[in-house]
């Protein structure tokens, strides 16, 4: 499977439309048709999945027990507000309110792409976000990914 990459920043207009960035666009046109999900991220922002990527996440997700409470209620967190969107002939995607009230996005968004995913962010807060970066990021890699072995 292709990795999506970049940072995109993007206008919504009055309708909550955004125009998905061409570059993005290449890069979505390997591993997708234009039909994707998009669903409340672990932080305050949005995560748009192409929709085959959702269909393998949501295939593992399915496997809980809904007799395991804790299980059950994160099966319920997870699923809560995903929508499907289909990209319109000039290449939008319509965000529903209640998820662009949830990650706070209004006019002017980020879209991260990594991995084979692409999470949405008010421009604010993902600024934010990378203002956080830790001071020694050395460190900080270190103990995150220190003992696994990777062909870097």
């Amino acid at each position: 499977m292709q990795r999506l990459t970049g940072e995109y920043e993007v206008k919504l207009d009055a309708k909550m439309r955004f125009k998905m960035p061409s570059q993005l666009m290449k890069q979505l046109e390997e591993v997708s048709t234009h039909h994707f999900v998009v669903n409340r991220g672990f932080e305050k922002h949005l995560t748009l999945y192409p929709k085959t990527v959702w269909e393998g996440i949501t295939e593992q997700i399915d496997k809980l027990s809904l007799f395991n409470t804790k299980q059950r209620q994160f099966v319920r967190y997870f699923y809560r507000g995903a929508t499907e969107l289909s990209l319109d002939g000039s290449d939008r995607l319509l965000l529903p309110k209640g998820l662009t009230d949830y990650a706070e996005i209004s006019k002017e968004m980020i879209l991260f792409a990594y991995k084979d995913r692409i999470e949405l962010w008010a421009k604010e807060k993902y600024a934010s976000l990378i203002e956080e970066e830790p001071e020694d990021f050395s460190s900080f890699a270190q103990d995150v990914i220190g003992n696994i072995e990777l062909d870097i």
